[in-house]
């Protein structure tokens, strides 16, 4: 049985500002399972990407607690790719590493074994500008999970992309991210992307936002995404979710 790498207790989030005060997060409790990929969705301005700023570190909360184990490690991969054009794929890959002082020949070597595992093999030495979007995020993840994270934090990963390599790279990532064994948080407005890649939804009312129902997503026969979208369950999930979202506009 799985067991619990985060835990949120009563998360809240207060932005202060010229005007009063605006609570944007109030009372979040959820519990993250290893290995498990969890989508956070929800009207528009709701907080998604706050929450997940909190788990990272990078926003401060106003309030509650959370919980992990000793040395736990996070990797925070953003909507753009924040690759550096002027640096080669491997450069990019290998940045994180460089800058938290990680960087020497074998971990420079798991980086060139994930970008040839991963189709980008042939690619080391090009530069982004070379590389189509989906290409590009491909990277941009792997330079995440050379930091070897106990936790995967994305960020509307897709939001940027056309709709068809949208769905090709939800496949990629999805099957790089259950390889590597990572556990996953996802914010995404897309319901369907949310149905077709996770373990579990967290639906989050507007602000200020709180849990609005939890979903384990079920699904007949578990595949890559896009298959995920033909099971006979999907559009019941779907439904579900979209009249929870509505309720909450």
């Amino acid at each position: 049985m799985s067991s619990n790498i985060l835990e949120l207790k009563n998360i809240r989030k207060i932005y202060h500002d010229k005007s009063g005060e605006t609570l944007a997060l109030d009372n979040i409790n959820l519990e993250v399972l290893d290995k498990e990929f969890i989508s956070i969705i929800g009207p528009s301005g709701c907080g998604k990407s706050t929450l997940l700023g909190i788990i990272a570190g990078i926003i401060d909360k106003s309030g509650g607690e959370i919980i992990t184990s000793d040395n736990f490690r996070i990797g925070y991969m953003l909507q753009d790719d924040c690759l550096f054009p002027k640096k080669t794929v491997l450069e990019n890959a290998v940045l994180g590493l460089e800058i938290k002082r990680l960087l020497n020949d074998e971990s420079r070597k798991k980086v060139i074994n994930l970008l040839t595992k991963y189709g980008l093999g042939e690619f080391i030495n090009s530069y982004p500008d070379s590389l189509s979007g989906g290409m590009k995020q491909r990277v941009a993840l792997i330079r995440t999970l050379a930091l070897d994270p106990d936790l995967l934090l994305l960020d509307e990963p897709f939001s940027a992309l056309d709709y068809q390599t949208r769905l090709t790279l939800s496949d990629d990532l999805h099957k790089i991210i259950k390889q590597e064994k990572k556990t996953t948080i996802m914010v995404t407005h897309d319901i369907a992307e949310a149905i077709s890649m996770s373990d579990k939804i967290v639906v989050l009312t507007k602000r200020p936002s709180t849990i609005k129902n939890i979903y384990d997503i079920l699904l007949d026969k578990k595949d890559v995404p896009t298959r995920n979208r033909q099971d006979k369950k999907f559009i019941y999930y779907y439904n579900m979710i979209w009249k929870e979202l509505d309720n909450h506009v």
